[in-house]
Formats: structure tokens, C-alpha cells, sequence
């Protein structure tokens, strides 16, 4: 057999992850999440310790606005109809129809209602971004005294303030992280509305399941889990924070700890002095890549009796350099089990979608209007694989074809293996499941994995989080 060198090897499809929706009952699973939700109901309905009902709201608001917040929690118990993305929306039925929980305003007394003058202070300041920041830093401060009256603190943002929302030019500063890592802090769960998106949003379906969501996640919820995963099985993401503009340069590892669900959400900070940089990418030494392994594995027991997992799956942005390597080796003790995957966004592959010839063998087949299936594979060689988290979805809707994205054609990943013997295709898979773990939204996927997209999110508030400290943090106060 001739091997010619510029083809290819054949690839390969992956199906669409299930996810479940009932800790017992593994009949109760769907591909997709709002349908699954809509027909089952959210996961820890049926768990010990769930959710209370009903779940309080306290809101920080602009003086006037209340009505505005009245009117949008009646509306999150009302029937919505999709006007976009018809072929994936369900109908939102109403907020305790779908996940057997009530959503309530806290007492009046809980609320912060923001003085009438705010908004001549802000036009006249010089720096308008920090007044404001300030404002709100204070009755955070305030609401967090009646900290036992309210399960989830809503801060509403007017449309008329958004000059405030970023610093002024050649400050990094910004608002929506500035206020997660004050309430992170205080581990007060937050949520921030900004009247623009939330009133003036035109499908309202699609507010009122992003919104419910979100409120039902930070009260401690679990809308649903992955299907047919390893009950023995880490995932680790690792990432790092870096403040570019402040002196000395602040440099933070932050390492994500997921079970095999996908559900164990929390994480933890490592500051070190050894930490290095080659050109913008930041790696740890082979000894505090094993300290920073061990922890992580030490939040895993924790969560489940002191047991070691069976395997460990390792995810990083950057490429593992050779200390990296040995310290996570070190940690593990022995290889078997062990998988240091790199997921690299920037690639300039790219795929079209062709249909097979209909007619006689070496005709050409027919460009097709929607790109290629997300779960497309193609193997580069021993240690390097594309994969398609983006793409058509075909196989789970009702009808038709839908691709999230819209438009363009989408760019696969580039995964590397720097160490481990799992098939290519478990780790595709497992990478392809965990894109579908992003509580924090209505859609069907994420580009990234949640071990490497919520990175993104805690590496801008963690740098601006004032103190630090040793203990795990729970995610859910950084959503």
C-alpha cells in the first residue's frame, strides 16, 4: 500500500453527550439541556439537601427602579414563546413549573434602593467608574449584614451608567469582575442585571432561561450532570491570572477541580515567587507543580471519603514544559491513569462540509449550507488531534439543522498529549461533555471545556480580588 504524505487519515464523528437529570432514574437523560430540564426537571430536585424553597432575592438598585424588578420576577413565572434560535428554544414555562422551586424578594429591609442624587454625582466626576464602584462596594457591605435574610444578592445596573461599567483609557478596570471579586470575598452569590440586556431584550424566552439558570446555580443548584462518566474520574484545569500594568507584575495559578459529573466546581489559588514566564505564557517549577497537584487532589478526596480517583485528566492552554510534566508525574506517583492534555484555541485549520458523490466513484460530492457536525475528529499524528466542539447539531433537534454560531466557518481545536494512554477517543469525548457544563447560560455548547472556559472568568477576578487565601473557593461565586 503506498502512504502518500499530504493525505490524511479518514475521520471520525463523535455522537452528542447526553446529559441526566435525575441522580437514580439514568432514563431521565436528553442531549439536550433545556428540553431535558423542561421534561425531568434539574438534577438536585431529587437530591438530599437540595435547594431551599423558596430562594430569597435581596437587590442593590437605582433609586426609581424597583417596580422594574418586581415586574421582572412575575415575569419569570410566566409562559414565553422563543423569537430566536427556534429550532433549539423550548418555551420557557414559568421559573417553579420547571425546577419545583420558588423564586421570592427577599423582606424590604434586606434592599438597597440607591440615593436619587447618584446620578449628578456621576456626571460631574472625573473618574465616574470609581464613584460608582464605590458606591456599590458600600452597600454590598450593607445588604451583608442582613446576610441571613437573602440567598442570592441581584445588583441592577441602569443602561444610563454604562460610561462607568470600564476605566478610563489605560485602566484595566471593570465593573462586572470589580463587584464579583468584592462579593467572592464575602461569598455572597451575585448576579448582575444590566437594564439592557435584561428589560430591553427582545425574546424574552431566552432572558428567563439564562436568568433562571443563573439564580438557580448560585443558590446551589444542579440543573444536570454528564451520563456514562467515570464516578472515579478528575479533571483538573489550570490556568493564570496575570495583572500586566501593576508592579511587581501579579502572577496567580489557579487550578479548577471538576468530578467525573462535571459538578465539583471549585477551585484554588497558588501564588509562588518561582513562577516563570516564557514570552507571555507562565509555568510553574517541577516542585510547585507537585505542591499545586497535591492540593488539587486534596480538594477531590475531600468531596468523596478520602478516595484517590482511578484517573486524573489534566487540561491546560498552554504547553506542558518539562518540569510541569515531572511535577504532575510526582504528584500522581505512577503513570497509569495520568493525561497532560493541552486544548489550543488559535489554529489555522479549518473544515468544510461536502456531502458524499451520489453518482459513480470519484465524482465530487456537493458543498453543503451548514459546516461541518460538531464532534468532527481528525487525528494529526500520535500526539495531535482537531476536534469540532463548534458545528451543526443536527442529530439532537426535532427538525432542520442549527448552528449556534450563526455564520462563519468554524475553527476546530488542536489537542496535544504530553503525557497519559488514553484512546483519542475518550478524551475527545470527555472534552466534547464538558462543553456542555457551562451552567451559566441557555446554550447547548461552549467552544472551551468548563476546566478551561471558566478560566478565562476567575483569571479577570481573581487579579482583582484584594486577599488571598489557601481555602478552595466555590464557583459559584464567580458565575
Amino acid at each position: 500500500m503506498d502512504i502518500k504524505p499530504y493525505e490524511l487519515p479518514a475521520l471520525g464523528m463523535l455522537p452528542e453527550n447526553e446529559l441526566v437529570f435525575h441522580p437514580l432514574r439514568s432514563e431521565d437523560r436528553s442531549a439536550h439541556p433545556l428540553l431535558g430540564l423542561d421534561k425531568f426537571g434539574p438534577l438536585s430536585r431529587a437530591m438530599v439537601n437540595s435547594v431551599l424553597d423558596p430562594i430569597r432575592i435581596c437587590a442593590i438598585f437605582p433609586f426609581g427602579y424597583k417596580s422594574h424588578l418586581i415586574s421582572l420576577f412575575r415575569e419569570l413565572e410566566g409562559t414565553h414563546k422563543p423569537i430566536e434560535r427556534p429550532q433549539y428554544l423550548p418555551i420557557f414555562r414559568g421559573f417553579s413549573n420547571i425546577f419545583g422551586i420558588r423564586l421570592v424578594l427577599a423582606s424590604d429591609t434586606a434592599h438597597v434602593e440607591l440615593p436619587n442624587y447618584l446620578d449628578e454625582k456621576i456626571t460631574s466626576s472625573d473618574n465616574p467608574h470609581v464613584l460608582l464602584a464605590e458606591t456599590l462596594g458600600q452597600s454590598i457591605n450593607q445588604v451583608n449584614a442582613r446576610r441571613l435574610d437573602f440567598d442570592i444578592l441581584v445588583i441592577l445596573l441602569a443602561e444610563k451608567w454604562e460610561k462607568c461599567f470600564i476605566g478610563l483609557e489605560g485602566d484595566e478596570f471593570d465593573l462586572h469582575d470589580h463587584l464579583k471579586a468584592i462579593t467572592a470575598v464575602q461569598n455572597i452569590p451575585m448576579q448582575i442585571l444590566r437594564e439592557d440586556r435584561v428589560f430591553q431584550y427582545k425574546c424574552r424566552c431566552s432572558v428567563m432561561w439564562r436568568l433562571s439558570l443563573a439564580l438557580y446555580c448560585k443558590a446551589g443548584g444542579i440543573p444536570w450532570k454528564l451520563t456514562d462518566s467515570s464516578p472515579e474520574t478528575a479533571y483538573i484545569g489550570i490556568s493564570y491570572a496575570i495583572r500586566r500594568y501593576a508592579r511587581p507584575r501579579f502572577i496567580t495559578c489557579c487550578s479548577q477541580v471538576f468530578d467525573a459529573d462535571g459538578t465539583g466546581l471549585e477551585f484554588i489559588l497558588y501564588e509562588s515567587d518561582n513562577i516563570q514566564i516564557d514570552g507571555d505564557n507562565p509555568f510553574l517549577n517541577r516542585s510547585d507543580m507537585r505542591r499545586l497537584m497535591a492540593r488539587s487532589l486534596g480538594i477531590y478526596q475531600s468531596r468523596h471519603g478520602g478516595r484517590t480517583p482511578k484517573r486524573v485528566i489534566i487540561h491546560k492552554s498552554t504547553e506542558f514544559k518539562k518540569e510541569e510534566i515531572e511535577g504532575c508525574f510526582d504528584a500522581w506517583k505512577t503513570p497509569a491513569g495520568l493525561d497532560l492534555i493541552q486544548i489550543q484555541v488559535s489554529t489555522p485549520w479549518r473544515g468544510i462540509y461536502y456531502s458524499a458523490p451520489k453518482f459513480g466513484i470519484g465524482k465530487k460530492g456537493s458543498l453543503q449550507r451548514y459546516p461541518c457536525p460538531r464532534g468532527t475528529f481528525l487525528q494529526l499524528g500520535t500526539r495531535e488531534m482537531l476536534l469540532w466542539t463548534q458545528g451543526n447539531v443536527k442529530s439532537i433537534l426535532r427538525e432542520g439543522n442549527f448552528y449556534k454560531e450563526g455564520k462563519g466557518i468554524p475553527s476546530p481545536l488542536l489537542i496535544k498529549r504530553f503525557g497519559g494512554h488514553s484512546s483519542w477517543d475518550n478524551i475527545c469525548m470527555e472534552i466534547l461533555g464538558l462543553t456542555k457544563m457551562n451552567w451559566n447560560n441557555d446554550s447547548l455548547y461552549d467552544r472551551l471545556p468548563v476546566t478551561l472556559g471558566y478560566a478565562k472568568i476567575l483569571a479577570r477576578v481573581v487579579k482583582r480580588m484584594p486577599k488571598l487565601t489557601r481555602k478552595p473557593y466555590n464557583f459559584k461565586f464567580f458565575m
